[in-house]
């Protein structure tokens, strides 16, 4: 590793469990990943969504009392890292409200704390999709604000049944999986922020003006 990355410290990896119940398999596949990250050299902030309660979007609060608490919280956590991970539920087929309402509160900030980010996908559901049907109507909002979306998504199915009681997963080729994304995931990171001359940067927003107008995707 050249001396400048090594330089740098750690990569910082925020780790979000995005289910408010407490004993939420995707708060357990959070705290499984934020491990894995650890083991990688990463500097992990594991969190909850519990950590950030705001109300509903409301365009008419905004305007009188700027953004809630918990969206400024979020926001700063974000902006300390260089990359997060999202272990999102599915409900009904989609994206869980709770998160949904968070993105909308966040991306009010300026400049927009989701641009540029790498964000890694994960969920678990008892479901025999494991909530993969949830992740891809969660790219939609990510991508559209500029988050760069890691292809690869990892969905635990029969999520209730899926751990052992050390947090590890019950499959041994669904931890090897995981572990394999994780890893894959921490290097494409690294790369992008460590090494200028692989950077790629990805004009999606078009309420965001902190770059120079662009008219369409640009790379540089």
């Amino acid at each position: 590793m050249p001396a400048t990355a090594a330089a740098a410290g750690p990569l910082r990896v925020l780790v979000l469990g995005a289910a408010l119940r407490t004993e939420s398999t995707n708060a357990r596949l959070a705290a499984l990943a934020a491990r894995m990250l650890s083991r990688s050299g990463a500097d992990v902030d594991l969190a909850s969504m519990r950590e950030f309660d705001m109300p509903l979007y409301d365009g008419d609060m905004e305007a009188e009392q700027g953004l809630p608490d918990g969206a400024l919280a979020l926001c700063e956590r974000l902006e300390r890292c260089d990359a997060f991970v999202l272990s999102s539920p599915e409900y009904n087929a989609s994206v869980p409200g709770v998160v949904k309402n968070a993105v909308d509160w966040v991306s009010r900030v300026r400049p927009q704390p989701f641009k540029t980010k790498h964000a890694l996908l994960l969920s678990a559901s008892p479901s025999l999709v494991g909530g993969n049907r949830g992740l891809w109507a969660l790219r939609i909002p990510l991508e559209h604000l500029g988050t760069r979306v890691y292809p690869d998504m990892f969905s635990l199915a029969a999520a209730h049944k899926g751990f052992t009681d050390d947090g590890q997963l019950t499959d041994p080729g669904l931890q090897e999986r995981l572990g394999e994304t994780v890893t894959a995931f921490l290097a494409l990171v690294e790369a992008d922020t460590r090494y200028v001359c692989l950077r790629r940067r990805w004009y999606e927003f078009l309420g965001d003006r902190t770059e120079a107008p662009v008219t369409q995707r640009a790379e540089d």
